[in-house]
């Protein structure tokens, strides 16, 4: 994909404890950026999380995936881009990409997938109604 493909990016600064011996992001580092963008894009799209949870379920995390392009080190400028890429039944899949601010080359891609959950049984239920609505129009331009 290229930026232009991500209605919404967030930016960050590397900080210097993200990086490791190499001078290079430590690679663990790069799912707590993509957790970062989606939660701003959660709150982009004026989406209640909290309220979420208060109703007895929550997303897990079951799936990540980062593929490493080129090095990202301390003090860069990087924006994350952060678009939903599937919408199931019960699991939301998350397509990221991180790259340097105002350019298109990537640095990373990856994917996150969550399964909504019900906290009490631990079994998967429905992704909300009104996320996917606030999805589809802010996906829409509105």
């Amino acid at each position: 994909m290229a930026r232009a493909d991500f209605r919404h990016l967030c930016p960050l600064r590397v900080r210097y404890g993200e990086t490791d011996a190499q001078g290079v992001v430590f690679n663990a580092n790069y799912l707590l950026y993509y957790d970062v963008a989606i939660t701003e894009y959660l709150r982009a799209l004026g989406w209640n999380y909290r309220a979420h949870i208060a109703t007895g379920v929550d997303f897990h995390t079951v799936r990540t995936v980062v593929d490493y392009k080129a090095p990202i080190r301390f003090d860069d400028e990087i924006e994350v881009g952060v678009r939903p890429g599937r919408v199931g039944n019960s699991s939301l899949t998350w397509a990221l990409e991180i790259h340097p601010s105002g350019e298109d080359r990537p640095l990373a891609t990856g994917e996150v997938v969550w399964v909504n959950t019900d906290q009490a049984s631990h079994r998967p239920t429905p992704v909300p109604a009104d996320l996917r609505a606030a999805i589809a129009r802010f996906e829409a331009g509105g």
